[in-house]
């Protein structure tokens, strides 16, 4: 049984499903999938990340790593310090959350004599923007000035540009291979509902893409030329630095396995995972896994160099996530303990430690990465 929504939480989704209708048949009755997400996600004042309910953590709807330990974030700082010291740049962050990663590394990065001029921060959402302002505050109101939002990418932008689970947020293009045609899956109404209805692709960028995967007839998976989109504007964007990924997915010869043909597609409601992309739309997260070996396609047609794919465990270990945690005596139980089981989440492979990876990019010369000095999987894609 799942938790029930609140009245006020229930009414919420409903306006988000009046305003998906609505999409639906101004559109002549269906809308690719993709469109469904967008709306569903981002659409302003009612999408799942554009309005007021609680996301993270043990009262939101999933967990991610900068919540479970400052250790995380801690890392990373480790691990974009040689960067910015050499190229003298900032910091620029996509889709903050709760803004508990940022605050991490800034603190960090101030204990290694490392803070950037400016901390940068693109969110799309007001509602979350304004939760990050006051983590930001609260936990490090002396740099607080240093920290910026931005509603847009920088024309030019030089230092690391950090994305943790955002690539997996991105909305994704259903795709049907049949034994005729590839067709794309979108969304029309039975009555009051939501149902699937496939259509030949119009897209000519993804029929391209659907006939270069050749996937057996009955195959069902994602593409997210998003996620493209993303990494080439994030390309052009920066002059000299760093563009580090990190998020849930798998190069392409495991993403399209013969086992994986219902593809990756989920829905996120308080800590369940669910098959139906439809379920309380507004107050459910939609999520799929990431094509790594598409995103380093997309980056290196971009002008990037690709640095390196690590599993996320070694990544982690490799930029010195072992030595923080021994900082916190193991002695002191009360303080080693929680910290070390949150390390043990991000890095076994049984949780999060293989099923995420760190993808990275470089523009210009860069100081190498600790983190993918050993373990690198670049080979992979």
């Amino acid at each position: 049984m799942l938790p029930a929504p609140s009245p006020d939480a229930l009414a919420h989704s409903r306006r988000v499903a009046a305003h998906l209708r609505a999409l639906i048949e101004n559109a002549g009755g269906w809308i690719p999938f993709s469109r469904y997400m967008e709306a569903a996600l981002y659409a302003p004042g009612l999408g799942y990340y554009a309005a007021g309910a609680m996301k993270f953590g043990a009262a939101g709807d999933f967990v991610t790593a900068p919540e479970l330990t400052p250790l995380f974030g801690r890392t990373l700082a480790h691990a974009i310090a040689p960067l910015l010291a050499e190229t003298g740049g900032e910091v620029l962050e996509l889709g903050a959350g709760s803004g508990r990663l940022a605050v991490d590394l800034l603190g960090e990065l101030e204990r290694l004599g490392a803070l950037p001029a400016r901390y940068r921060i693109l969110e799309v959402s007001a509602d979350l923007r304004e939760r990050q302002q006051h983590t930001i505050a609260r936990e490090l109101p002396h740099l607080r000035e240093r920290v910026q939002w931005l509603d847009e990418l920088p024309a030019h932008f030089s230092g690391a540009i950090l994305g943790n689970e955002v690539l997996d947020a991105l909305p994704v293009d259903l795709v049907h291979w049949t034994a005729d045609a590839s067709l794309v899956r979108g969304v029309a109404l039975d009555g009051d509902n939501f149902a699937w209805q496939d259509r030949r692709i119009a897209d000519p960028l993804l029929h391209a893409r659907a006939a270069a995967l050749n996937l057996a007839p009955g195959y069902l998976s994602e593409i997210s030329l998003a996620a493209d989109a993303l990494i080439a504007a994030l390309a052009q964007s920066l002059q000299r630095g760093l563009l580090l990924l990190i998020d849930y997915g798998f190069a392409a010869s495991e993403y399209y396995h013969p086992q994986r043909h219902m593809g990756t597609l989920r829905a996120h409601y308080r800590h369940h995972s669910l098959d139906d992309p439809f379920y309380l739309p507004g107050l459910a997260d939609l999520t799929a896994h990431v094509d790594f070996s598409a995103a380093a396609r997309a980056g290196t047609a971009a002008g990037l160099e690709l640095a390196g794919y690590a599993s996320q465990a070694g990544f982690l270990l490799n930029s010195g996530l072992a030595e923080l945690l021994m900082q916190t005596p193991p002695a002191d139980a009360a303080a080693y303990l929680p910290q070390a089981n949150a390390v043990q989440r991000l890095v076994s492979p049984a949780e999060m430690g293989e099923l995420f990876k760190v993808i990275g990019f470089a523009k210009g010369a860069i100081p190498p990465l600790a983190g993918f000095a050993r373990g690198d999987r670049r080979h992979t894609l």
